[in-house]
């Protein structure tokens, strides 16, 4: 399943997404992975929650952000769910992009059973409405 936390830059929606992680791994079976474009939000997550800075990685168009999340998957047997900061940013996308990368997401969740919980800084009006009917939350 995606999930969309969706609103402007500066609205909360990094607090929100920690929040959501810190209260999942308390019941997780599996691992849990925090995606963000750096290490600044390290001490406010739970310890067992593996945060990867995407700055340490050439991670440069869309395609290369598949193959990296694919090669997360392919490494974690048994991860559940993945939470994507700043998800327009670490997945190159632009906002008419959105469409397709949350069809590709969502069938890599059916398959591999997991959970991605993006941030977009966008308004929810704003977004296509495959990404529309995944918003959580529109902060």
């Amino acid at each position: 399943m995606v999930q969309i936390i969706a609103g402007r830059k500066g609205k909360g929606k990094t607090k929100y997404l920690l929040e959501k992680a810190n209260t999942a791994i308390k019941d997780a079976h599996g691992s849990i992975v925090y995606l963000d474009k750096n290490s600044q939000h390290m001490h406010e997550l739970n310890r067992r929650i593996r945060l990867i800075d995407m700055s340490e990685y050439p991670v440069c168009s869309y395609e290369a952000f598949l193959g990296f999340v694919c090669g997360l998957i392919s490494q974690d047997y048994d991860l559940e769910q993945v939470y994507l900061d700043s998800f327009l940013t670490l997945s190159h996308l632009n906002g008419n992009e959105i469409e397709k990368a949350i069809d590709e997401l969502e069938k890599i969740c059916k398959k591999y059973k997991i959970t991605f919980t993006l941030s977009v800084s966008e308004d929810k009006e704003n977004l296509p409405q495959n990404a529309q009917e995944r918003t959580i939350i529109a902060l």
